[in-house]
């Protein structure tokens, strides 16, 4: 079978998955992971042979691997997201869902379209004839401003020698009628050349327009055959799914949040993996997608690192590809094992709890068990969490008794006035025992929960660390975060302009493990309402 292929080393040892990878959050099978590494080897051997392809490999692409059972016989499918350059076909990968770039597509011949409609705008913009127009008018308007300064500050001066005259000469009523003749004459000539001015602006801006008008039916029609075009591409993109159903990505996404697909979606290595294996009558068994490359400026992706598939684009589309498949459950559903918050401090006032890794802060659109929801049950009143931790961060949480102690809280978090201290095992062994890290988040909206690093419209992030032990590849370190952005200690220690050093057991910006090792150890504030200086402190559960 063409793109199916066996395992080179004997996998027959290995367990089979009774349930399919859950794609979205997923710790690789042991046969995904042999199945990487001879794709690896196949990419160094096949792909990068080419330079073009090597160079292009090298600032980073995703790829994606699916174990499947043919025949009775155990093999793997590999895939890559979007296309390599400019081509989406390459002999051992499979084929994309649609062919984007089929010379006799309609979707090269709409995009020849458009790049027609393209030209048609740049020339309207770039040509001579505008560029003087422009260029006209802008000069017509600061020539007709010099012009409006000068008559307003020639009209003063007159005025001023009219008033002198007059009261030199209080009696001569000659001379008085005289000079409000002058001022009227010098008023309507100052008027008659603003005018003058202001008519030659006028057949210039008259041009303007009607070029203006030329390109904007123009980029209207370009939005329009653009819109359509993306309509028929997505209707051409038909999966289908282990039930043997078929169905076109603007009915998956009809009644989704987004109500329409993004740009790219199906083009992803896992809707292309399992629609090929479908077609062929392959069983999908595992699958994992992993990064290959340079990591990029904005996102935490490290060569040879498993991610999950992307929420936006490929959730809807797997969801339902993957119906008549006995899925793995989300994992996220299983963390808290059933482990519940420890109450080590109390007053009047304020509660804080421990909170246990893989219990959410706030109640969320997941069925997890939540602090909040905890405390209703355990204590009966509405009390209010004053901040939150991630779901798979353990720690310190305060808790406020009332309206107005949870509003002092909240506002001494937004001034930077509680002072919080995390205790992390890095995967790496630092080189500088102590420094300072900032790097502008903002949140990844085509791929949430991730955040990203944003130079231009992310917001600041600053976090400050300290090396308390380093051995064996892994560091023990202390973070204080000055800023408390979403996923700040967690970007800030995989980042490549970062530490370069993801939190041990994070699954989203590093490797899954037991836990997220990063620990919410103490807050140090003032007391809302005693006024006291406090400090709130958990052990922390793990070290080196």
């Amino acid at each position: 079978m063409k793109n199916l292929h066996k395992f080179s080393i004997d996998v027959g040892k290995v367990v089979i998955p009774a349930r399919f990878t859950y794609p979205f959050n997923y710790t690789p099978h042991e046969l995904s992971k042999v199945a990487v590494s001879e794709v690896c080897s196949l990419i160094e051997s096949e792909l990068c042979a080419d330079s073009e392809v090597k160079q292009e490999l090298q600032r980073g692409k995703m790829f994606g691997v699916l174990v499947v059972k043919y025949q009775e016989e155990l093999g793997y499918l590999a895939a890559f997201s979007g296309n390599i350059a400019h081509s989406n076909q390459y002999a051992g990968f499979v084929p994309p869902i649609y062919d984007l770039l089929s010379p006799d597509g309609f979707f090269v011949k709409g995009e020849n379209r458009l790049n027609g409609i393209n030209r048609k705008i740049e020339e309207l913009n770039g040509s001579s004839h505008y560029v003087e127009l422009s260029s006209q008018y802008s000069r017509l308007s600061e020539e007709l401003l010099d012009l409006k300064r000068s008559n307003k500050e020639k009209l003063r001066s007159s005025k001023l020698e009219r008033d002198s005259l007059r009261e030199k000469h209080p009696d001569n009523l000659e001379l008085h009628a005289k000079l409000i003749t002058e001022s009227q004459f010098l008023k309507a000539e100052c008027k008659r050349v603003e005018r003058s001015k202001i008519a030659e602006i006028q057949m210039v801006q008259d041009e303007l327009v009607q070029l203006n008008q030329k390109i904007d039916s123009l980029k209207l029609l370009r939005k329009e055959y653009s819109a359509e075009l993306q309509r028929l591409i997505f209707k051409e993109f038909v999966v289908r799914n282990a039930k043997g159903e078929s169905c076109d990505l603007l009915e998956i996404f009809a009644n989704t949040a987004q109500g329409f697909p993004p740009a790219g979606a199906g083009e992803c290595a896992a809707p292309k993996l399992l629609q090929y294996a479908y077609l062929n009558g392959m069983e999908p068994l595992c699958m994992a997608e992993f990064w290959w490359g340079n990591s990029p400026k904005e996102e935490v992706r490290r060569h040879g690192e498993f991610y999950p598939s992307c929420k936006s684009k490929c959730e809807p589309i797997l969801n339902y590809m993957m119906r008549g498949l006995n899925v793995e459950p989300n994992p996220i559903l299983m963390r808290a094992g059933g482990k519940r918050p420890r109450p080590i401090y109390e007053d009047e006032w304020i509660l804080a709890l421990d909170k246990p890794a893989g219990m959410l802060s706030m109640r969320g659109k997941i069925a997890v068990d939540s602090v909040d929801e905890w405390l209703k049950v355990e204590y009966g009143l509405n009390y209010f969490v004053a901040h939150r931790l991630d779901m798979d961060t353990s720690g310190v949480l305060l808790v406020a008794k009332d309206v107005n102690t949870y509003k002092r809280l909240q506002d001494m978090f937004a001034h930077k006035r509680v002072k919080k201290i995390y205790k992390a095992l890095l995967s790496r062994e630092l080189d500088e025992k102590q420094g300072v890290v900032e790097l502008p988040l903002i949140a990844d909206i085509s791929n949430r929960p991730f955040q990203r690093v944003d130079y231009e419209y992310g917001k600041s992030a600053v976090t400050k660390y300290e090396v308390i032990d380093s051995k064996n590849g892994s560091s023990f370190v202390s973070l204080e975060p000055i800023t408390g952005r979403t996923h700040q200690l967690r970007v800030h220690a995989a980042h490549v302009d970062g530490l370069n050093a993801p939190i041990v057991g994070d699954n989203l910006y590093g490797k899954s493990a037991e836990r997220l090792m990063l620990h919410a150890e103490s807050v140090e504030f003032i007391h809302p309402v005693t006024c006291e200086r406090i400090t709130i402190s958990s052990p922390c559960p793990f070290t080196l």
